[in-house]
C-alpha cells in the first residue's frame, strides 16, 4: 500500500468547472514530446504505475488525470458528466499544443472525442491541441461489438441508483476480477486499491451516472468510429484477448472497419493490460512509438 499511498501524495489539482481534479505529472525524455494517459471505468490514473516510470523514462512529459468522478478526483452527486473537457483544459493550462495519447476502457472514448476534436480544429486550421500518436488498449471502440457485464447493464437501467447505492465491496471485486485473465487476475491488495478509488468521496453513489458513457457511444457511433477510421496519426491497438468485454471479438471488428490496423494481440491477457502484462504492454507502446510515430 506504500506504493499506492505515495501516487497520492505526489499528486497535484487543478480546477475543472468549480471541482479539484487529481493528476499526476512525470518525464524525464529529452526529445520534448507529450503523453496523455486516459483511464477506464471503473478505476484511476492508478492503472498506470506499473508503466508509469518505462513511459516517464521515453516522454519528456507524462500526464495522468483521475477523471472528475473517478478516483481522488472530485465526485459531485450533481453534475453533468461529459468527456473530454478536463483533457483538454489541463493540456491548455500546461502550455501544451502538441501530445500523444495513450487510453483503456473508457478512455479509449474519450481518445476518440479528442480525435474528432483535433480533426474539427485542423479543417479550419486551428493548431491550438494537435494530436500527433494514440495508443488504444482494450475498450468498447465499436457500441456493436462491446459486451457489457451485468453490473455495467444494471448500472445503466432504471435500477442504477439502487445498485450505485447498494454495491457491495464484495460485489465489486467479483464483477471486476472476472474481466481479467485467469493466469493474471488482481490480488486481495490490488482489489483493495480498486475499491478505495471508487468508494472515496462517496463515489460509488455516482456509478449510474459515470455509465452513461455507453449510451453515448450509440449515439455519438459516427463521430468516434469515424474518427478513428478516417485520422491521419499513428494508431495501434493493443488487445488482450482474453477479454470478455473488449477481447478478441473487439480486434476481429477493429480488423473490419479500420483501414490498414495496427494490432498487438496478447492471448493470455485480459482487460487490464497494462496491469496484467505491463512490461509486454509497455514493450508494444515503446516499439509502436520507435517505429510508426514520425
Amino acid at each position: 500500500m506504500e506504493e499506492f499511498a505515495s501516487w497520492r501524495a505526489t499528486g497535484r489539482r487543478f480546477t475543472h468547472r468549480g471541482h479539484q481534479i487529481f493528476w499526476r505529472d512525470g518525464g524525464t525524455g529529452s526529445d520534448g514530446d507529450v503523453l496523455l494517459c486516459i483511464h477506464g471505468f471503473p478505476t484511476a490514473s492508478w492503472d498506470w504505475h506499473a508503466m508509469w516510470p518505462g513511459l516517464c523514462a521515453r516522454f519528456a512529459r507524462v500526464i495522468a488525470a483521475d477523471m472528475i468522478g473517478f478516483g481522488w478526483s472530485a465526485k459531485p452527486r450533481h453534475y453533468d458528466y461529459t468527456i473530454a473537457d478536463l483533457h483538454e483544459q489541463l493540456l491548455r493550462e500546461q502550455g501544451i499544443r502538441r501530445y500523444h495519447i495513450l487510453a483503456h476502457d473508457y478512455g479509449d472514448t474519450v481518445a476518440q472525442e479528442l480525435l474528432a476534436r483535433a480533426a474539427d480544429r485542423a479543417r479550419v486550421g486551428d493548431e491550438s491541441l494537435v494530436v500527433e500518436s494514440v495508443c488504444l488498449l482494450n475498450g468498447g471502440l465499436f457500441p456493436e461489438a462491446h459486451r457489457p457485464r451485468f453490473i455495467q447493464r444494471l448500472l445503466a437501467s432504471p435500477l442504477g441508483p439502487m445498485v450505485s447505492a447498494l454495491g457491495s465491496e464484495r460485489t465489486f471485486a467479483r464483477s471486476l476480477a472476472s474481466v481479467f485473465g485467469p493466469e493474471t487476475e488482481p490480488d486481495a491488495a490490488a482489489m483493495s486499491q480498486f475499491w478505495i478509488l471508487w468508494c472515496s468521496k462517496h463515489g460509488k453513489r455516482n456509478g449510474h451516472k459515470l455509465i452513461r458513457y455507453m449510451a453515448e457511444r450509440r449515439k455519438y457511433r459516427e463521430r468516434w468510429v469515424g474518427a478513428l477510421r478516417d485520422t491521419t496519426v499513428p494508431v495501434r491497438l493493443v488487445d488482450g484477448l482474453l477479454d470478455p468485454v473488449s477481447g478478441a471479438h473487439m480486434v476481429q471488428r477493429y480488423r473490419e472497419l479500420i483501414p490498414n490496423p495496427d494490432v498487438v494481440e496478447l492471448p493470455k491477457v485480459g482487460h487490464y493490460p497494462q496491469l496484467e502484462a505491463a512490461e509486454e504492454t509497455l514493450r508494444a507502446f515503446l516499439e509502436f512509438h520507435g517505429t510508426s510515430v514520425r
